[in-house]
């Protein structure tokens, strides 16, 4: 099996500290494999020293889609089984929290709703962490991102001019409506808990996760920010001072001098006299302007922009590509990026804590039921109970083969 390599926590954050001094250190965490959201949501916890356990489907491949294992535990186990569930009951008398990310009714069908496991232990915080929630009409619909943020509202603000609505990836309602503020949830949940001694049901829905996210959107609605059609506003693409331009070398800076003081820098930078330009909010000469600032921008390279524009309050950066972000200089400063021991590149977390900050395990991911016997056997089971799971086929014990 892959070690971890020596200097490991330098490489990570410049620290060294023990799991057991992390924020989340003694939490016992329950995540039921799903797709992308609910991952995140349990690395987080993961992160920041929660003892995850992923509960994987029974699989004829030890190997996991889930890439956001990092810092956890896989135990393979089939719910639909009766022994399978009544497992998962036992596994949640002694947890913390449960991660769950299926559609309304299917833990109920499985005789494993909230209703039951809140009675059996009446601290567990219980996450359904789902695109449209547990209640309305589409409560029990199929749903991806783009569903879940058009039914939000927020979509109808993304796009160009002239152009249709377009779905920036699947970060908005997936990672960030979803996996992040559920993570908040059952942080919340668990500050709680420490007063009143009970857990909690928690109904993380996507799209009014990423609905919150626009609060921003909904209280500027007054103040003209949005008073255009969409890809004509100012932070919609409309304004030349908040837009990308592409460079001589085939790359882009990104651009947003908004403040009167900054666009100056910005004016100055590019070698051009304000003095001789329409106002900075002439709407009607934005679209002209922006081909003027496209046109400069189009005769120098990234570095040469760069090296321009560093150090100045004019709020011109670079678009960095995910080949180049780690080796940025403000961002090598910061450590900002970690390896794992496979060399493979990813954001270190966020936020950064001064006295116990997250320090994420540098090795690989889980394969499907690793842990399966070493967890059920620290959750109270005996090997006696774990033998007639295995030989019934409720479990799977993928013991990879150590690396000689």
């Amino acid at each position: 099996m892959p070690r971890r390599s020596a200097g490991g926590g330098d490489r990570c954050l410049g620290v060294r500290q023990a799991a057991s001094t992390m924020p989340l250190s003694g939490l016992r965490v329950l995540e039921l494999a799903g797709l992308a959201p609910a991952p995140l949501c349990g690395m987080i916890l993961a992160d920041f020293g929660a003892r995850v356990v992923r509960v994987d489907r029974t699989s004829p491949s030890p190997v996991s889609t889930d890439t956001q294992g990092r810092g956890k535990r896989s135990l393979a186990l089939d719910l639909k089984r009766p022994s399978g569930a009544a497992a998962l009951r036992r596994l949640c008398c002694r947890a913390d929290v449960l991660i769950e990310p299926f559609r309304h009714g299917v833990m109920e069908k499985l005789g494993l709703g909230p209703e039951v496991l809140l009675q059996e232990n009446p601290r567990l915080i219980y996450a359904r962490l789902t695109g449209f929630g547990q209640t309305g009409k589409y409560a029990r619909s199929a749903g991806h991102d783009i569903n879940y943020l058009s039914l939000s509202g927020v979509l109808s603000k993304l796009g160009r001019k002239d152009e249709n609505p377009y779905a920036p990836l699947n970060l908005l309602a997936d990672f960030a409506g979803g996996g992040v503020l559920c993570a908040l949830g059952i942080v919340i949940a668990l500050y709680e808990r420490t007063k009143s001694g009970r857990g909690q049901i928690i109904d993380a829905s996507m799209v009014e996760g990423v609905a919150y996210l626009s609060s921003f959107l909904w209280k500027t609605q007054n103040l003209g920010f949005w008073d255009r059609p969409r890809g004509e506003n100012l932070l919609d693409s409309g304004a030349p001072y908040y837009e990308t331009y592409k460079t001589s070398d085939g790359k882009f800076m990104a651009v947003g001098a908004i403040e009167p003081q900054f666009y100056e820098q910005l004016i100055k930078g590019l070698g051009l006299d304000s003095d001789k330009l329409p106002g900075q909010l002439s709407y009607s000469d934005w679209p002209k302007m922006k081909k003027k600032f496209a046109s400069i921008f189009a005769q120098k390279t990234q570095a040469e922009w760069c090296s321009i524009f560093d150090g100045t309050d004019a709020c011109v950066t670079p678009v960095l590509s995910f080949d180049d972000v780690a080796s940025h200089q403000h961002n090598k400063q910061r450590r900002s990026f970690i390896k794992n021991d496979k060399e493979e590149i990813s954001p270190r977390p966020a936020p950064l804590l001064s006295r116990t900050p997250a320090v994420p395990s540098l090795k690989r991911d889980p394969f499907i039921g690793e842990h399966t016997e070493e967890i059920l056997l620290e959750y109270g089971f005996t090997k006696e109970e774990i033998a007639k799971l295995y030989s019934d086929k409720v479990i799977e014990i993928n013991k990879p083969k150590a690396n000689l």
